[in-house]
C-alpha cells in the first residue's frame, strides 16, 4: 500500500465513522436508544472474547443478568478475575479487538489488527464448533455472534498481502480485519447451513460506541469523543444490545447470515457476499492456522 493510498484509507474510515456519529445524533436527538426487552436465559452458555472491557463487558453483563452462564475469554488473567467478581456482585460472544494501532505482530508473526481482530475469532470459532453443534438442538440453536463494524464498507481484502508487509496503514487495517470477519461469518453460514448443523452464525455492527479503544486514532477524533462522545457515541451497554439480541433473540432462531445494525438486518458492503472471495479467505485463513478446510467436502461434496 502506497503512502497516498494510506491516506485514503485513514480518509475512507473516518469518513465512515463520521457517517455513524451523525446518525447517531440524529437519533439521540429524536427520542435515543430504546433498550430492548429480551427474554431469559437460563441453562444456555456464553463465550464472550475481549469480555474485560468497553462492549464486550457490557455483553457480558447483559446476558448474565439473562440467567446465562458466560465465559470471559481475555488475555489478561487478573483483570478477568476482577471481572467475573464484579458480574457477581452485579448480576448476584466474538468481541476482543484492537484499532488502528502502530504497525506490530502477535507473538505467531501476524500483523495485529487482521490476527488478533479476525483470525483469533476464526480459530477460537473451529475450535468450538464440535461443542457448539453438540450443544445446538432444533428450535435451541448454537449461535456464533462475530462483531465487526462500519468500517468494513470502506476496508479492502488485499489477499496478496493480509499483514499489509509492503506499506502499512492502521486505517486500511482495521477496515481489512473488520471485512474479513463479515467475509468468515457467511462462508461459516453456508458451511454450517449445508452440514445440517443446529449451529447458526451471524454478524453485529455496534456502531460507534464510547470506549478505550480510541486511544490510537487521530488527535482530532479524540478530541470530538470527548467533546460530543456522550450525545453522538453510544455508551458501551447500547453497543452491546445488538449483539445480546443477535444472541438471544427467537427472532432469529435457526436463522444466520445476516449483518444487524442497531438490533435490525441491515445489508453489508456487497463485496461480503461474494461466494468465491469468502471461500479464497477461508482457504488462507485455514492454511495460517493449520485449520483443516471442509469446504470442498461440505459444499461441493
Amino acid at each position: 500500500m502506497s503512502p497516498l493510498s494510506a491516506a485514503r484509507a485513514a480518509l475512507r474510515v473516518y469518513a465512515a465513522g463520521a457517517a455513524v456519529v451523525l446518525a447517531q445524533l440524529l437519533r439521540r436527538c429524536l427520542g435515543g436508544f430504546a433498550e430492548p426487552v429480551f427474554p431469559p436465559q437460563p441453562d444456555r452458555v456464553a463465550i464472550v472474547t475481549g469480555g474485560t472491557d468497553g462492549i464486550g463487558y457490557a455483553t457480558a453483563r447483559q446476558l448474565a443478568r439473562l440467567g446465562m452462564h458466560v465465559i470471559i475469554a481475555g488475555n489478561n488473567d487478573s483483570k478477568a478475575q476482577d471481572v467475573v467478581r464484579r458480574l457477581k456482585e452485579e448480576t448476584s460472544n466474538d468481541k476482543a479487538a484492537v484499532m488502528m494501532v502502530p504497525q506490530r505482530k502477535t507473538r505467531d508473526g501476524f500483523e495485529e489488527h487482521f490476527g488478533l481482530n479476525y483470525l483469533g475469532h476464526f480459530v477460537l470459532t473451529n475450535l468450538l464448533l464440535d461443542s457448539l453443534k453438540e450443544a445446538g438442538r432444533p428450535g435451541r440453536t448454537a449461535r456464533v455472534v462475530t462483531v465487526s463494524s462500519a468500517t468494513h464498507y470502506v476496508g479492502e481484502l488485499r489477499l496478496r498481502d493480509l499483514h499489509g508487509s509492503r506499506c502499512y496503514s492502521p486505517h486500511g487495517a482495521y477496515a481489512q480485519s473488520k471485512l474479513a470477519l463479515v467475509l468468515f461469518t457467511y462462508h461459516l453460514q453456508r458451511l454450517l447451513a449445508a452440514q445440517g448443523s443446529p449451529v447458526t452464525a451471524n454478524v453485529a455492527d455496534p456502531g460507534v460506541v464510547d470506549t478505550d479503544l480510541y486511544r490510537h486514532v487521530f488527535w482530532g477524533t479524540r478530541l470530538i469523543q470527548k467533546m460530543l462522545g456522550r450525545w453522538a457515541f453510544k455508551t458501551p451497554d447500547e453497543g452491546a444490545w445488538t449483539s445480546v439480541y443477535a444472541a438471544v433473540t427467537p427472532d432469529l432462531e435457526g436463522i444466520g447470515g445476516r449483518y444487524l445494525y442497531n438490533e435490525k438486518e441491515t445489508k453489508s458492503l456487497m463485496l461480503t457476499y461474494d461466494r468465491d472471495l469468502q471461500r479464497q479467505l477461508w482457504a488462507i485463513s485455514c492454511q495460517m492456522t493449520s485449520i483443516t478446510d471442509v469446504t470442498q467436502d461440505t459444499l461441493l461434496g
